[in-house]
């Protein structure tokens, strides 16, 4: 790519055309591949081949490439893996509904056939990915890209599914699962989203079977009464203990069922009596199999109803409610209608309401599984959540985990590694089909999608092959990345599987990101046309914008808000650091390299910027080890807009304007190493601006991308310039702040009388008339600790100093002193809030020192500002 001068605007389509392909040329994305260095790696949570990438990804991906970036820089082997999720209901919901619109069903293809239009639909959406990734800027080494039905990973899959076979915690089994009439599939519990709906009580009587009377039940699914088998009663209910051990006439059906003792029925819920119908109840499953009961199943996988419904049969479940309802109208049995609201479970992926059936699935059996994960996090190789309340959520659901139902009625996955006798109907599980594997007929139906996606961190790296490569060197990951509503989904499976399976956590951090919500605070979403594609935002804003906007959005854990007026205040972040690079660029013209020198003699300012950029290096290193970009973002935006931009430049001006050649060339040495070190501290988060920046400034090295990232340099530290500088710049801001109030542009020229607190205040003061001078304009200076206060003057407080400008005939004094007593509530509320802090046990107690300490001090501070205020104010009113 060309070396290009700054244009005088920031264009980030200029900035960003081509740089990532350039990039990619040079290979800069692959781990280092030295021994030495210590590795680190990431694999990014893959998305679900479905559709076009949303913000919220965008969000993920952002964050793990700050992270691997900063790695990169700070001398890591770091290692960021892509790869997509095949997620099969999902995909094959897609892809089925698209064939519709041709009128096309999945069964007129054929399995084969369908598969290998999911496949297609795989590559075109993966190509999209990519585009997307691009635009981003993430620096995925491709050449490491996997996919959750590759060879690899299948292999890892099989090998998985097999040993826990084996081990006897997969097992094959007939219970109560949560089906998808649409897909036609079994779900997990996870994969099933509560949500209230209207419904309804429906009231119905059950007559005894020696015509003495009826024993009322309350039902919301009056279709699944053609399967009851059963009324139960609590054993210890005095109303109904005559009636434990008789029969009652199942209506419409007109078959004689018991009445049977179980704990399940509730005394306080409803009448005290319910219906047990165990091929469509979980509870009743449970109670059926206490009392030996009969499972009888009255629907089809499509949710009509089957043979066993009788005149019902070939009804739609809810078409089926109605016709059942009206009949139990007709015949007498319905008492009464009771409208309720209440949660339904309704399919994650295609929106229908579940149905509980009983169903014969494959499942994982849990406990020791959860057992292990649970025991892990009070070990060495415990998993790190950031937020560290995170650990409670996965430790709370991996105590209440119910076993996993992991078969599906798909043809897209993987398919289930067990096979039955065409003639003997044994079953078989292994790696491979059986030799004769013509008399033999593989399970049809595919493994949940999160039973691949769990052994992503380790399948990835060549696992099973334990003396793989990338195993053996990146494997645990470091760091893993995702939104915390799927701690559930896939964290708590991971970490379950990589303990089993390779004897360690499979990551050692994990950080929680929340959701992108609107600038109204709604989750975004098809239903409310809300949702905004991260190359919207990239056309309009460049990719540094959005992913400064999105790194340094919220804090781990939280959500964030997207709106275009907080993308207009990146843009302008970013726009102020071109403007101030194109600054620099101008008064270094020439300087190389070798010229940039910083063991001249600086001025204050240089010592002081130098010394603030230390103090910025220490914090950003500090807090992005916590993964607290908010902060990082808030600390970077402070030192570049402020201190660099504001100040800095500013001040910089009066030695290039000069006439000292030499302190000309150390001033601007120290503009370009400040400016560098701004590059490469904010590199990670906007890369595509630093890296253009960075070519053009003196450097070495082939990219920015791979520069080392800034540590604190001690021999820069000046703590008597930083204090003073404080002072320098709290004085110019008051200054320029009270000729506001009073309406005196700075052209014009004032009287400025300051009185510091200490001698070296003082000293330093006198020292840099010059900055007070250029940036307060006075007529008259005046700097003295014996200085007495005039009556008719405008003042202002500032650490270590106090500030008079005498404007009598601009001062309105009661006015002044009205000012002055706001000033005196804020530093009273300063105060208060401080003591508040330092007499609050806990937070003494549990605050590091250093905070601690600087809370004192403030505190030391606001009270002679507050007595200041007080005794000037106790001045006007005698006047």
């Amino acid at each position: 790519m060309k070396k290009m001068e700054l244009s005088s605007k920031y264009n980030p389509k200029e900035v960003e055309s081509g740089r990532y392909q350039k990039w990619l040329a040079e290979d800069l994305f692959k781990p280092s591949g030295d021994p030495e260095a210590e590795p680190y790696s990431i694999v990014i949570p893959p998305p679900n081949v479905t559709g076009n990438l949303h913000l919220g990804h965008a969000w993920d991906v952002t964050l793990q490439d700050v992270i691997i970036r900063q790695k990169r820089m700070q001398g890591y082997d770091t290692l960021w893996l892509p790869g997509m999720d095949h997620a099969g209901i999902a995909t094959q919901a897609k892809v089925e509904a698209k064939l519709a619109e041709q009128g096309i069903s999945r069964y007129d293809l054929g399995r084969e056939k369908l598969v290998e239009k999911i496949w297609e639909w795989k590559e075109e959406y993966a190509g999209h990915f990519r585009e997307e990734w691009a635009k981003l800027g993430l620096s995925l080494d491709y050449s490491r890209e996997r996919f959750t039905l590759d060879d690899g990973l299948s292999e890892a899959v099989r090998t998985v599914f097999v040993k826990l076979y084996e081990k006897k915690m997969i097992y094959r089994g007939e219970y109560i699962i949560n089906w998808d009439p649409k897909a036609q599939t079994a779900l997990s519990d996870i994969e099933v989203i509560h949500k209230d709906v209207q419904g309804a009580f429906y009231h119905l009587k059950y007559p005894l079977a020696d015509g003495s009377g009826f024993l009322e039940v309350a039902t919301t699914r009056p279709e699944t009464m053609l399967g009851d088998t059963a009324l139960a009663v609590n054993p210890d209910d005095v109303r109904y203990q005559e009636y434990i051990g008789k029969n009652v006439i199942l209506p419409l059906v007109d078959k004689e069922i018991p009445v049977i003792a179980d704990k399940h029925a509730e005394m306080e819920f409803g009448t005290g009596v319910v219906k047990i119908t165990p091929a469509h109840d979980p509870n009743d499953f449970e109670v059926g199999n206490r009392h030996n009961l009969p499972r009888v199943n009255v629907m089809n996988n499509d949710g009509t109803m089957n043979e066993l419904a009788g005149k019902y049969a070939g009804l739609d479940r809810f078409e089926a409610r109605k016709q059942i309802v009206e009949d139990l109208k007709a015949s007498g049995v319905l008492i009464r209608i009771e409208e309720i609201t209440h949660s339904v479970g309704h399919s994650e992926r295609t929106g229908v309401m579940v149905e509980p059936r009983l169903s014969t699935q494959w499942f994982v059996k849990m406990a020791p599984l959860a057992e292990l994960a649970i025991k892990n996090q009070d070990t060495d190789d415990a998993v790190d959540f950031y937020p560290e309340r995170f650990n409670k959520t996965f430790l709370t659901w991996m105590e209440n985990v119910h076993d996993w139902v992991i078969s599906r009625q798909l043809w897209w996955g993987h398919q289930i590694p067990a096979w039955y006798h065409k003639e003997t109907g044994e079953m078989y599980v292994g790696m491979q089909a059986p030799e004769d594997s013509e008399n033999w007929e593989q399970d049809p139906d595919v493994l949940d999608t999160w039973f691949s996606s769990a052994l992503w961190p380790f399948s990835t790296m060549g696992w099973p092959d334990t003396e793989a490569p990338d195993y053996k060197r990146y494997f645990p990951n470091s760091t893993l990345v995702t939104g915390w509503d799927i701690i559930f989904f896939w964290v708590s499976r991971m970490i379950f599987q990589s303990l089993e399976f390779t004897g360690v956590a499979p990551f050692k951090n994990v950080l929680l990101h929340g959701l992108i919500r609107d600038e109204q605070g709604r989750k975004m979403s098809k239903s409310l046309d809300n949702g905004i594609e991260p190359s919207e935002v990239i056309e309009k804003y460049g990719a540094d914008a959005l992913r400064w906007f999105l790194t340094t959005g919220s804090a781990p854990g939280q959500d964030v808000r997207f709106s275009y007026e907080k993308m207009d205040a990146a843009w302008n972040f970013i726009n102020k650091i071109w403007n101030a690079s194109r600054f620099v660029l101008m008064n270094v013209e020439g300087m190389t390299v070798s010229d940039v020198d910083l063991t001249g003699e600086k001025t204050v300012v240089d010592r002081w910027i130098l010394t603030r950029l230390n103090e910025t290096i220490e914090k950003v290193t500090t807090l992005s080890d916590k993964f607290e970009f908010s902060e990082v973002g808030r600390v970077l935006y402070n030192f570049i807009w402020d201190d660099f931009c504001d100040w800095y430049i500013e001040m910089s001006k009066e030695v290039l304007y000069g006439e000292d050649e030499t302190q000309k060339q150390t001033t601007r040495s120290v503009l370009i190493h400040v400016l560098d070190q701004i590059l490469r501290l904010a590199h990670p988060m906007m890369p595509f601006v630093t890296e253009q920046i960075w070519q053009e400034i003196p450097h070495e090295g082939e990219s920015i991308m791979v520069a080392k990232y800034p540590v604190v340099q001690p021999e820069f530290n000046d703590q008597a310039a930083a204090d003073g500088m404080e002072v320098l710049v709290d004085l110019i801001r008051a200054v320029r702040n009270i000729r506001a109030e009073v309406n005196t542009p700075l052209s014009k020229q004032i009287t400025l009388l300051l009185k510091p607190a200490t001698d070296q205040i003082e000293e330093f003061l006198k020292a840099n008339t010059h900055y007070i001078t250029r940036f307060t304009n006075p007529e008259h200076l005046e700097i003295n600790q014996q200085l007495t206060a005039p009556d008719l003057a405008m003042s202002a407080v500032i650490n270590g100093c106090e500030i008079y400008l005498p404007l009598a005939d601009l001062i309105n004094v009661p006015e002044e002193i009205e000012r002055l007593k706001k000033e005196a509530a804020k530093w009273q509320k300063e105060v208060a809030r401080v003591n508040g802090k330092l007499s609050n046990e806990k937070f003494v107690k549990n605050a590091p020192d250093a905070v601690v300490n600087e809370e004192k001090q403030k505190g030391v501070e606001y009270e002679i500002k507050l007595k200041a205020v007080e005794e000037r104010i106790v001045t006007l009113q005698q006047l």
